[in-house]
């Protein structure tokens, strides 16, 4: 297993930030993390039989192009909206493990507030079930919204973060349900992510593209690779 250090005091980033408190709408039940152990975890590593097994027929169908030994299973520390510490989980292409543990390393040292970090698996695979529970994912072996093309979260290179404030939108829909409030982006709200952002800041400057500049649609919670 890796540990990486925080890039965010070489890159200014740090300086001035403040993370955004308060909650937003989200579903009736909250999803329950894992208690945070001890000391903060960040570790990548190939995925682990039990892992897998969580996974096959579910986010990972067995025709699928990737090969599991092209993916890593992370652990990563975060605090969530209520300012506990918490370790989550999530599964990506080993291509942006790296990127993945110090980014979620720099966020965590900023007290970045994130909802919850689950494996989409827990949800069954239905992204819209991930989002609508303001759930950060990454890797799901499945087609982009509407299209025949597989999505960037079937090669593990995408990243959705708190989802239900920073909605996936076009002209005829908003997606998750009922995230319609935060589809307005001249609204100052907590858990906004701009281009004045920790979040996005961290991303960007590692090389990922973000869906909240797209023209045809806007996908405000996306960073991908």
């Amino acid at each position: 297993m890796r540990k990486f250090l925080s890039i965010a005091a070489a890159l200014g980033l740090l300086a001035g930030c403040q993370c955004r408190q308060g909650s937003a709408p989200a579903p009736e039940s909250e999803p329950v993390a894992e208690a945070a152990p001890a000391a903060p975890v960040f570790t990548s590593e190939p995925v682990p039989a039990s892992v897998e097994a969580r996974m096959r027929g579910v986010s990972y169908p067995n025709d699928a192009e990737i090969k599991l030994s092209d993916l890593r299973y992370l652990r990563l520390s975060y605090v969530d909206f209520e300012g506990r510490e918490q370790v989550g989980e999530l599964v990506c292409n080993k291509a942006i493990a790296e990127d993945l543990v110090a980014i979620f390393h720099d966020l965590y040292e900023a007290r970045y507030p994130i909802r919850s970090i689950r494996l989409i698996d827990d949800f069954g695979g239905d992204d819209e079930a991930s989002m609508a529970a303001d759930n950060t994912s990454c890797f799901n072996y499945r087609k982009k919204t509407g299209m025949r093309e597989l999505s960037k979260h079937a090669l593990g290179l995408a990243v959705d973060i708190n989802p239900f404030e920073n909605p996936y939108v076009r002209p005829s829909r908003v997606r998750p349900a009922g995230a319609s409030a935060f589809a307005d982006r001249t609204k100052d709200f907590p858990h906004k992510i701009d281009k004045e952002d920790l979040c996005y800041r961290l991303f960007r400057a590692r090389g990922f593209s973000w869906g909240g500049t797209w023209r045809s649609v806007q996908d405000y919670q996306h960073f991908e690779k």
